[in-house]
């Protein structure tokens, strides 16, 4: 599903956004608007991360939510801000490739679900030291509905599919991140043995060249490691509060804050694909 799909009458107005300004004026450097781009991201997605993995009961423990936050908004302030302006300048300058493509469409839900959350879910929980308000409960499920439509669009969408992977990558590391003892144990072994029996399928029982038949392979291995990352997630999710209030709302607002900015990245790396 593409912008040209949603929106084909407005394809002149787009077509001629890189002859006019900002876009002439961008094309030019556009690796520099590129590389400014990318360390918006990486601002963005450090601190993002640190302040959910506060949520979720992870990361800097030894501050209260509210003090985290503090310190970090900032840096999330500054990285929104960036990626948006920067990201809008590189769009004017690109803008018939974007509206063509699958992966910019699953970056645009990914973004708008990464400021759903930052602004209306994680900042506010950590603002009230992990309560979670009525405000909070409804932009976490307006955020979880866009970001959940992105994945869709990621997972079912040709060419760019395989990027699923990256999202089911980032999801795995945080929850080992986050378990403790026995689980931390189980669920390492089980990904490994994952990650081993994946790596025999795709390499020894089919050709690595035989595309038609590692595609159902590799959708096959990605339900089976989703099915298990969930899984830990929410042991993980519904293990004793700890005292911390908000609980079980915080934690999952934590887990998704940080996969809607990981699909955002993951989704531009696939641009270039479809």
């Amino acid at each position: 599903m593409t912008f040209e799909d949603l929106f084909p009458h407005i394809r002149p107005w787009v077509v001629n956004l890189g002859n006019v300004a900002p876009g002439s004026f961008v094309k030019p450097q556009f690796a520099i608007w590129e590389i400014l781009h990318i360390l918006s991201l990486v601002v963005l997605g450090g601190s993002a991360i640190l302040l959910n993995l506060r949520l979720i009961g992870a990361g800097i423990t030894d501050e209260p939510p509210s003090e985290v936050r503090r310190n970090l908004w900032p840096w999330l302030n500054a990285g929104v801000i960036g990626i948006v302006v920067t990201g809008l300048l590189i769009g004017t300058a690109n803008a018939e490739r974007l509206y063509d493509s699958n992966a910019f469409t699953v970056k645009m839900a990914a973004l708008l679900a990464g400021i759903v959350f930052t602004y209306g879910v994680s900042g506010p929980i950590a603002k009230a030291e992990g309560a979670v308000s009525a405000g909070a409960k409804i932009g976490l499920v307006a955020g979880l509905t866009v970001w959940l439509f992105g994945l869709w669009v990621f997972a079912t969408s040709a060419l760019i599919n395989p990027g699923v992977f990256h999202v089911l990558t980032a999801a795995a590391l945080v929850v080992l991140f986050v378990a403790r003892g026995r689980l931390r144990f189980v669920y390492l072994i089980g990904l490994l043995a994952l990650i081993a029996a994946q790596f025999v399928a795709t390499h020894l029982l089919v050709r690595p060249d035989d595309y038609a038949a590692l595609t159902p392979v590799n959708k096959a291995f990605a339900a089976v490691f989703a099915a298990w990352i969930l899984g830990a997630a929410l042991v993980q999710l519904f293990r004793a509060e700890g005292g911390q209030p908000g609980g079980r709302l915080a934690r999952l607002a934590g887990y998704a804050g940080i996969l809607v900015w990981v699909t955002a990245a993951a989704a531009g790396r696939w641009i270039a694909f479809a």
